[in-house]
């Protein structure tokens, strides 16, 4: 049956309202994901400011090569220099006990990493293990420190591997806590990376990341600490600064690193030649410690290795005293080698 012509304009103005309305309905949603976004940074930026203000500065500051290092220094004799993981900073290890432990015999440096705590992050670096190793020494010289123990736990042990490879002279000794060392397939990495792409990358580390993060901060806990449960004292640790959307990038930023930054170190551990006690808890959720901390011994010849049974990831907190009794061996270590030579 032919078309009736009268019908024609009126089916062609149906369609249009149609379009019409589909293309109202989609400026409005546009308009509010678009406000929901902006109210989302808003109270970021808003709660990043206070958890600042909350948590000042405890140490002071060092300008080292255009960028400002904040540190803690306690405590007098050898020096040995503490490294948080990924996301943390001071506190981790101030909250744990193991400054306060270490200073009775030690002269103690710990420094808030690059874009954690109160450290700034230029973007204009790409913070790999070298280039972290390169800013601590640096530091470090700054500081009149010619020799030290440096201990890193989790990405931070990362960056003392790379001490160690890069300044022999300066490192005598490492304590590696809990690290990462061999690259494995880990799609719960690329998924930590993405606040760290490109433009979207800032986006999300404004805006969806903070909230997703304070969403999941229990079951994250539970992850690390576990099969331990989260000890009270690390109710002192400032979780609010370690939402903060600035630190949510950099540890975006260094979870992307994680895989290629093992990829390129796994064929040098061989050349670590310093007394170095490897140490990680036998039931960490987090690393494999057989694929990880024991291939690690079985590479570095001067090395011996603790696994602390009943331990997970954060062996600094549920087993300071162990990791205080690993420093103490490579201390020991260090100076019967120099007696010798």
């Amino acid at each position: 049956m032919a078309a009736i012509p009268f019908l024609k304009p009126l089916r062609r103005s149906v369609s249009g309202r149609r379009r019409n309305r589909k293309a109202s309905s989609l400026v409005t949603a546009s308009t509010i994901a678009i406000a929901a976004l902006a109210a989302a940074a808003a109270v970021n930026r808003y709660l990043a400011n206070k958890a600042e203000r909350d948590n000042p500065p405890v140490g002071r500051f060092l300008d080292v090569n255009g960028v400002r290092l904040h540190y803690v220094e306690r405590g007098t004799g050898d020096t040995v220099v503490l490294l948080h993981g990924n996301g943390s900073m001071i506190q981790d290890f101030e909250s744990s006990g193991l400054i306060d432990l270490a200073a009775k015999n030690f002269r103690v440096v710990v420094f808030d990493r690059p874009g954690f705590g109160h450290s700034e992050r230029p973007r204009g670096t790409v913070w790999t293990p070298g280039a972290q190793a390169e800013l601590i020494k640096a530091a470090l010289t700054q500081l009149g420190v010619s020799r030290a123990i440096i201990l890193g736990h989790s990405w931070g042990a990362s960056v003392a591997v790379a001490m160690g490879l890069k300044y022999p002279d300066l490192v005598r000794g490492l304590v590696l806590a809990s690290g990462y060392y061999y690259p494995t397939v880990r799609p719960d990495v690329v998924a930590m990376g993405a606040p760290a792409l490109p433009i979207v990358g800032d986006l999300l580390s404004q805006t969806i990341s903070p909230l997703l993060s304070r969403a999941i901060w229990p079951l994250m806990l539970k992850k690390l600490f576990g099969p331990k449960s989260v000890p009270t004292k690390f109710q002192a640790f400032p979780k609010e600064m370690a939402l903060r959307p600035s630190q949510i990038r950099a540890s975006a930023s260094e979870a992307a690193l994680m895989i290629p930054d093992a990829f390129g170190l796994r064929g040098k551990y061989k050349d670590l030649q310093m007394p170095t006690v490897i140490i990680a808890g036998e039931d960490d959720k987090l690393i494999d410690i057989d694929s990880q901390s024991a291939r690690l011994h079985d590479d570095v010849s001067q090395s011996t290795i603790r696994r602390i049974t009943g331990n997970g990831h954060m062996i600094q907190q549920t087993a300071t005293n162990e990791v205080m009794s690993a420093i103490r061996e490579v201390a020991g270590a260090s100076t019967q080698r120099a007696a010798a030579e």
